[in-house]
């Protein structure tokens, strides 16, 4: 009878891992909360900021299209005639 526990030891020893299997639970089942909550928050600011992105492309291409502008004429070019220098005499002589 020397290897057994007293009746009490066990009790107490049962109740400890009860407590240790309820705290384990607990913590178990907050940190799943946190996990989901963190993977709605993502899912939602992905959405969120897909949705921004898609209105302002939207807006971008209505507004040019709206405000589309209006072709210029480009001017024309009339050919002048090409005014050649004339030498002129100088007093000094060359060279």
């Amino acid at each position: 009878m020397a290897g057994r526990r007293p009746t009490n030891a066990r009790e107490q020893r049962a109740r400890l891992e009860q407590e240790r299997a309820r705290l384990h639970g607990a913590r178990r089942a907050w940190h799943d909360g946190i996990v989901r909550r963190r993977i709605r928050d993502n899912t939602v600011a992905i959405i969120t900021g897909s949705v921004i992105v898609v209105a302002a492309i939207v807006s971008q291409v209505l507004h040019a299209e709206a405000t589309a502008p209006a072709p210029k004429p480009s001017p024309t070019v009339t050919p002048t005639p090409a005014v050649t220098p004339t030498p002129t005499a100088t007093s000094t002589p060359a060279g």
